[in-house]
């Protein structure tokens, strides 16, 4: 592990151990703590609740929701686990049940508007042709579009994996599985989506 490495570990390390200290503080009834709490991971929610239901502005309502229940839930709350993998399982549970609530509506929202879909985030738009950056969305919302096709735990096993850079134990955690399940989830996935996106591979 280079200097650049272990430093980015020990950042994410610390921090981890900070969000448990504020997170015992929210549950002594800190507002403070828990607004710190939001702000560092109210992006990182709505992101991953986006990606789970191809809708920006639905993914902000569903992750007050999840901060909503993390302060309802606070007198609950024991250091068994890293904080956002709590986190990331009270947004599982309500992203869950927000999809069976479209299902039992008959509406599943494979495609959303243009101005509701979250926008793809180019690196470098400005060095692309307009042909490449036109094949570069066209692309991007097909991978959106394969991933809002996937079964549920699919879906958010390769949401963590891919997005969240989230590992296999912490997946399982999330999921309440096992490591050897969680590989095999994002195995089926990732064949999937592989199908759904070969005419991008060929």
């Amino acid at each position: 592990m280079n200097e650049i490495e272990s430093s980015s570990a020990l950042d994410a390390s610390s921090q981890a151990e900070d969000d448990v200290s504020l997170m015992l503080r929210v549950k002594s009834g800190d507002m403070e703590a828990f607004e710190t709490l939001v702000e560092r991971h109210q992006r990182r929610i709505v992101g991953t609740v986006a990606k789970m239901l191809g809708n920006e502005s639905e993914a902000e309502d569903i992750a007050q929701k999840v901060f909503l229940r993390v302060w309802r839930s606070a007198s609950r709350y024991e250091r068994r686990a890293k904080f956002t993998t709590w986190l990331l399982t009270i947004t599982r549970n309500l992203v869950f049940n927000e999809m069976r609530r479209r299902q039992r509506a008959k509406f599943v929202p494979l495609e959303t508007d243009e101005e509701d879909r979250p926008q793809p985030q180019f690196e470098d738009t400005a060095a692309m042709t307009p042909s490449e950056a036109v094949l570069r969305e066209e692309m991007q919302a097909a991978i959106d579009a394969a991933i809002a096709a996937l079964p549920e735990p699919q879906r958010l096993a390769i949401v963590l994996r891919r997005y969240e850079n989230m590992p296999y134990e912490e997946i399982a955690q999330v999921l309440k599985s096992s490591v050897p399940a969680v590989k095999s989830l994002l195995f089926r996935a990732r064949q999937d989506l592989k199908e759904a996106l070969k005419k991008y591979l060929d």
